[in-house]
């Protein structure tokens, strides 16, 4: 079987301004997307209407932006849990609901992240509400985030979803390093296997999984159990909870081999969707 191979991987200070224009263009186009939208309209599959995920948008941007500039913000307990209650709270503690002023607000805390990270290395460490890591990474947080209330919103409107491939590289960073943080220890307890995950044209990293507990290695592995090749959405799709395996598998977006390939369906959900 012939493997598609990785595009090059752009040099440190190319990736930092391709993640910065791409949070600054989905920012705007958070904005253009709500401006005189419906609010009230459900998000599908979701408890939230669009007004409630544009005002959870709002909230967590301003968030992030704090964090780029170096504040101490707590926000949950670093659990998936945690976060949604966390994410619940903040809701309450923030009603207004008008899509025309969170879209604004939207677009400028996203800019106000890239004004406030830019002057700092993105090495610096940050606590987030995930747990530590990068400045950089942290931006790959948020952009990742964005794009997933986005594609809800964009769907619920019945209008085109912000996903690409070039944003979904832009996001591997921060799910790569997210991945051991976010396993459900009970779909995961005593699960032991390791998983080569290919995404088409893009990436490809290891998932090793040892009674229970997840690693993620960027090397490719010696000897996989399931090697699990897939497209960029698809990928970003299911790593958020939005598009189950199983289907993928059906339509023949995911393409599994190796030892034990039976698992490549079981694989997402060994994880909670942050």
């Amino acid at each position: 079987m012939t493997l598609p191979h990785p595009e090059p991987v752009p040099a440190p200070g190319a990736a930092r301004a391709a993640l910065f224009e791409a949070l600054t263009t989905v920012g705007d186009e958070a904005a253009a997307l709500l401006t005189g939208c419906r609010g009230a309209t459900a998000l599908r599959g979701a408890q939230w209407t669009v007004a409630e995920a544009a005002a959870h948008l709002a909230t967590a941007n301003e968030l992030m932006a704090a964090l780029a500039a170096g504040e101490e913000r707590p926000y949950g307990d670093g659990t998936p849990q945690g976060l949604a209650a966390a994410n619940a709270a903040a809701l309450a503690a923030h009603p207004l609901r008008d899509p025309d002023v969170l879209a604004t607000r939207i677009a400028r805390w996203t800019r106000e992240f890239t004004a406030a990270a830019g002057p700092r290395a993105g090495s610096t460490p940050v606590r987030t509400p995930l747990g530590p890591m990068d400045l950089d990474t942290l931006g790959a947080y948020l952009l990742t985030h964005m794009l997933g209330h986005l594609y809800d919103i964009a769907l619920a409107l019945d209008r085109p979803h912000p996903l690409d491939r070039h944003r979904v590289a832009l996001s591997l960073p921060f799910l790569r390093t997210a991945m051991p943080r976010v396993v459900d220890p009970r779909a995961a307890a005593g699960h032991n296997a390791r998983y080569h995950l290919r995404i088409h044209r893009l990436d490809s990293f290891t998932v090793t999984f040892t009674d229970g507990t997840a690693t993620v290695d960027r090397n490719p592995p010696q000897r996989p159990d399931c090697t699990i090749l897939t497209g960029p959405v698809t990928f970003f799709l299911i790593a958020l909870g939005r598009y189950s395996a199983r289907d993928a598998l059906a339509r023949g977006r995911i393409l599994p081999w190796g030892r034990r390939p039976w698992l490549a369906p079981t694989f997402p959900t060994l994880f909670t969707a942050p």
